[in-house]
């Protein structure tokens, strides 16, 4: 009895050992380093002035450039496709259809609109795509009301009634936590997904990515080398660690937003202090290349300071916002990423 005891208790440790090798994945991201600084193409703007802290995202056909701190517009528009600019919207102002504080924008593909937060007035305004291009005074419409301690912060938009993304729960004294979880517009219930938070992280802080064509999303947590992939019904799948993975945080950022290009997984990554001593902030400089099982592939080397990116599917490109003389640019990654 004894014998067969002892058989069972091994068969169990063995299979969970086997489970933890196939969930928990260990990567050194110096393997493959390709410096690409050569490659990088200038986006030169000229027909509007855009502050130095602004986040590029891809709408239709259309770059929106968001310019977190404008006087004036905080969406500018240019053609993906020749970088034309086009016009600008989400007007900055307390009064009807002008936006507070600007902060996440998704696109609605079916009804061709595009979705603006607003976190100074707690709300979601529904702009109609084509009457932005073509009327440069169009006021948006409300779409919903957020709540005050729980509200959707970056989400993929599916229909009225579904969205995924990650949401913010205000715990007071300043501090929140980053829930990925399932958000309805038209009732603004928010669910949360069952895998919640690594479980050796005390204090969550990510970047998150979706793909509905794959069926996964991404949490890249910013001061820990880590990173968890998650099926759309939030189970997890793995769990990634980097070579300076540690439950503690050094005041070091690791990784930086993060985006599917195709079946490619792309992150920026630093894993520098985040802010120098005399207060300057450091931004990230490469890429890390995954594929769509955490495996690690590459590293991209820009030699250029990136505050954040995003993929242009069509033109198989980067766009990037730079905090460098040339404020803008793109990388073609079509053979890149092969």
């Amino acid at each position: 009895m004894n014998k067969i005891v002892c058989f069972i208790l091994i068969i169990v440790f063995c299979s969970s050992c086997l489970s933890n090798s196939t969930t928990e994945k260990y990567n050194n991201k110096n393997n493959d380093i390709i410096n690409v600084y050569s490659q990088i193409k200038e986006i030169v703007i000229e027909d509007v002035l855009i502050g130095y802290y602004s986040w590029p995202i891809i709408i239709d056909n259309y770059i929106f450039i968001i310019d977190y701190k404008t006087a004036n517009e905080f969406i500018h528009i240019f053609c993906k496709n020749s970088f034309k600019y086009v016009t600008s919207t989400a007007f900055k102002g307390q009064g009807p259809g002008e936006i507070a504080n600007i902060g996440h924008v998704v696109e609605d593909k079916v009804n061709r609109k595009f979705y603006v937060s607003d976190h100074g007035k707690n709300k979601i305004f529904s702009y109609d795509l084509d009457s932005v291009i073509i009327d440069s005074h169009y006021l948006p419409i409300e779409k919903m009301t957020m709540g005050n301690q729980v509200f959707p912060n970056d989400y993929i938009y599916i229909n009225d009634t579904l969205s995924i993304g990650m949401t913010i729960q205000r715990l007071g004294n300043g501090n929140f936590n980053p829930v990925i979880a399932r958000f309805n517009m038209e009732t603004g219930e928010i669910k949360p997904m069952s895998y919640t938070i690594h479980p050796d992280v005390k204090k969550k802080r990510i970047c998150f990515a979706i793909s509905m064509e794959h069926g996964i999303y991404v949490e890249a947590y910013i001061p820990h080398d880590l990173m968890t992939i998650c099926t759309l019904e939030g189970e997890l799948k793995y769990s990634i660690y980097g070579t300076e993975w540690d439950t503690e945080t050094h005041g070091i950022n690791y990784y930086g937003p993060v985006a599917f290009c195709n079946n490619r997984i792309v992150a920026l990554y630093s894993g520098e202090k985040s802010v120098t001593k005399d207060r300057k902030t450091i931004f990230p400089t490469k890429f890390v290349v995954f594929d769509l099982e955490g495996n690690y592939l590459k590293t991209l080397e820009t030699g250029f300071p990136i505050i954040n990116f995003c993929y242009d599917k069509d033109n198989k490109r980067i766009i990037m916002s730079l905090n460098d003389e040339m404020q803008f640019a793109y990388l073609d990654v079509g053979e890149l990423l092969d």
